[in-house]
């Protein structure tokens, strides 16, 4: 797979643009090893590898959370099972870890739980820190004490029915000692190191395809279709969480695992409970000096909050549970020599040294790659102009130490001196774009030194239209990246602007050169994409928004536009409207809660008269923009309905309420205006009170708003 400029560039350094980008490819990426990793049992990467893409898609979400999208691959866990067993839906759905590399990232999580819960420092917050096995994870449901079926995780909303083999892990009880109704037990299927060497030194003896690792014997071994290779594999199952419950195991996380061992199941005997986050750290040092002792393969450790009370307040993300973290054991460093450096041209015109290095292993992943950032990166300085590796800067030939440690795109981390040539040379930054030769130029205050080509910059263009048939935007089967170039050079169906796409067939059939004949296309093929495009004209408000590339409105923006909006035309009203910085529907548009003056200059710039307003019209005009769906909680009394949050909440943090208030409907504003439907006010609400009462607004308490959704 071919590098890109995105993947080549420090999260601190990316635009807007450059992260709305990156974002997409990392989708793209994460999804495809997704699926090889849980359906195929054929992983693409290591896990080393995957983590630290989906730490950089992680990241850069947080960075530019306008650009994070609806199928996010955060707001996604495992992949679609596969159609080799019947489907199971999970009653309650298994959600992935969030992860974190460095012990701060621990300090972080718990300062985030504690601001969540309004807890001081001095507050008591327990953890229960456990190994996280490197295995299958696997959702057992018991009815009235007897195994009713057992499931994948899936893409964990759904996964497979993998009963019958289930049954033939020793591990695992078919009978418990309970009466409870229903009681649904999770875990990790696994193998143990020696059972791993003899089962491959089996099948080597017999010819057989051997397995990579434990972890893709233990998959492979349970998603077998005859359950009698299942009961031959040595397999293994700790249980160590639990899903639907008709009554609860215990009040604290600890003790349920207790009640669970007490069950019949096999815990992990490392599995502490640490009365802080830095006992907590201690435990994971003890832990990854016996990692290699343990017989069976960890991939870091789980801390988990405590108490079971504190779990329920803190809740779910989309994809992840706000109350635990997985912290990811560290990758590994190597030296190699940078060959040469070459410069990318992105989508917004940045220019993007990437370091072409003599092939070396690290972390287990063959690295012949890794970013320069930036020019002053090259130089040995960071943006704000401080020394970063000593001041030492970076040269062609050098001897250069690489490494991978929680980030997926290979950095440079020294250089040694002792090795540079007599004669070498700094690295001189090219002045003009190596793609169309137009002026590079460095805006004051940007890091990043841009092409000022605009859409006479062929790199620029193609990258355009490349984000338009993405998967996140149009995603036209049979017309992906290599296509876009072919189209975008042709000069019989030349396709320079998205809507040249929607006219593809119309100009094909005027020409005497049909597509059929050309390009490697044949009449199927040919009459396959044309009915693709055909099928793409109807789309959701929201995909199309963002589908049109302007900058800063990235999926999570362009989701919350649609919903607020609800219909194209509406949105293109408002807009238009809003040209005027002094109305009213400019004041509410910045105050949507995650827009702000920077989206919405994009905005109106966007559709301000000139070339970019009539590519997007004639785009529109071949198209039918679906409204947008309301979200759900019809029936809740604040679904649909704005809200405005002020002052200083004492039972709950902002983000708290504010969480509440979308998981039943509501909409949630920065500023108070005629739109607003109830403002929440708590001790030192000033000014946006005043402007409510002016508007005859409604104004509850902290109490009478927990009252009104019943908490």
């Amino acid at each position: 797979m071919g590098l890109i400029v995105t993947e080549n560039i420090a999260i601190e350094d990316l635009t807007e643009d450059m992260a709305r980008d990156e974002l997409t490819r990392l989708a793209d990426l994460l999804n495809m090893a997704n699926k090889a990793y849980h359906s195929d049992d054929d992983p693409m990467m290591t896990d080393a590898e995957f983590d630290a893409l989906k730490k950089r898609n992680n990241d850069i979400e947080l960075k530019f959370p306008e650009h994070k999208k609806p199928d996010s691959p955060t707001e996604k866990v495992g992949a679609l099972p596969s159609e080799t067993f019947s489907k199971i839906k999970h009653s309650k759905r298994m959600f992935s870890l969030a992860n974190a590399f460095e012990d701060n990232d621990l300090y972080d999580f718990d300062e985030q739980v504690r601001r969540f819960l309004n807890f001081g420092e001095l507050d008591p917050l327990e953890y229960t820190v456990e190994p996280k096995i490197d295995g299958l994870s696997l959702s057992l449901r018991y009815e009235n004490g007897k195994l009713a079926f057992a499931a994948t995780r899936g893409d964990g909303t759904t996964g497979e029915n993998v009963t019958e083999n289930a049954k033939q892990i020793s591990d695992i009880p078919q009978n418990l000692p309970t009466k409870i109704e229903v009681i649904e037990v999770r875990g990790e299927v696994y193998m143990e190191h020696k059972d791993f060497e003899i089962l491959n030194k089996n099948y080597d003896s017999l010819g057989k395809k051997i397995f990579a690792n434990p972890r893709n014997a233990a998959a492979g071994s349970l998603r077998q279709l005859d359950a009698t290779i299942t009961a031959e594999r040595p397999l293994k199952f700790l249980a160590y969480a639990w899903g639907e419950l008709t009554e609860p195991l215990d009040i604290s996380q600890f003790g349920a695992i207790k009640k669970l061992k007490n069950l019949g199941f096999k815990t992990n005997s490392h599995t502490k409970l640490c009365k802080t986050i830095d006992e907590a750290l201690a435990h994971y040092e003890e832990l990854s000096k016996i990692r290699s002792d343990l017989g069976y393969d960890i991939d870091g450790i789980v801390y988990k909050v405590d108490s079971l009370n504190l779990q329920d307040r803190l809740g779910y993300r989309s994809t992840t549970p706000r109350w635990a973290i997985a912290h990811k054991f560290p990758a590994e460093y190597s030296w190699t020599q940078l060959e040469a450096i070459d410069i990318q041209v992105g989508r917004t015109g940045a220019l993007s040294p990437v370091a072409r290095l003599q092939p070396v292993t690290v972390g287990g992943v063959v690295v012949s790659n890794a970013t320069l950032h930036n020019q002053d990166y090259i130089e040995g300085r960071d943006s704000s102009g401080k020394e970063i590796r000593s001041g030492k800067d970076i040269r062609i030939n050098d001897w250069v130490e690489v490494y991978r440690a929680g980030d997926v795109i290979p950095k440079i981390s020294d250089v040694d001196l002792t090795r540079r040539h007599v004669d070498s040379l700094p690295y001189t930054f090219p002045s003009n774009c190596p793609e169309c030769g137009s002026k590079a130029i460095r805006d004051e205050g940007d890091a990043v030194i841009r092409c000022t080509g605009g859409i006479d910059c062929p790199a620029q263009a193609i990258e355009k239209l490349k984000h338009f048939v993405s998967r996140k935007a149009f995603d036209i089967e049979g017309l992906g990246g290599k296509q876009i170039e072919l189209f975008f050079a042709d000069e019989v169906l030349p396709v320079k602007e998205p809507a040249d796409i929607f006219t593809l067939k119309l100009r094909d059939q005027n020409n005497l050169t049909k597509l059929k004949d050309r390009h490697g296309f044949g009449q199927k093929s040919a009459k396959n994409l044309f009915e693709a495009i055909e099928n793409k004209k109807t789309i959701e408000f929201s995909r199309f928004l963002f589908s049109l590339g302007i900058r800063h409105v990235g999926e999570n923006v362009a989701k919350i536009l649609a919903r607020h909006f609800l219909s194209w035309s509406k949105f293109v009203e408002s807009i238009a409207i809003s040209q005027n910085k002094e109305s009213q529907e400019y004041l509410d548009l910045v105050a949507i809660d995650g827009i702000g003056t920077t989206v919405v200059s994009s905005l109106l710039s966007a559709f301000e008269s000139g070339s970019e307003k009539n590519i997007i019209n004639r785009l529109a005009n071949h198209l039918n923009i679906l409204d947008e769906i309301p979200p759900d909680g019809e029936n809740s009394f604040i679904s649909g309905k704005t809200l405005v949050f002020t002052g200083t909440l004492e039972k709950m943090s902002r983000s708290e309420a504010k969480s509440l208030a979308e998981n039943f409907g509501a909409k949630v504003s920065g500023s108070v205006s005629a739109k607003t439907d109830l403002v929440i006010a708590g001790p030192g609400a000033g000014s946006k009170i005043k402007k409510a009462e002016e508007l005859g607004l409604k104004v509850l308490d902290e109490t009478e708003w927990l009252s009104l959704i019943g908490k």
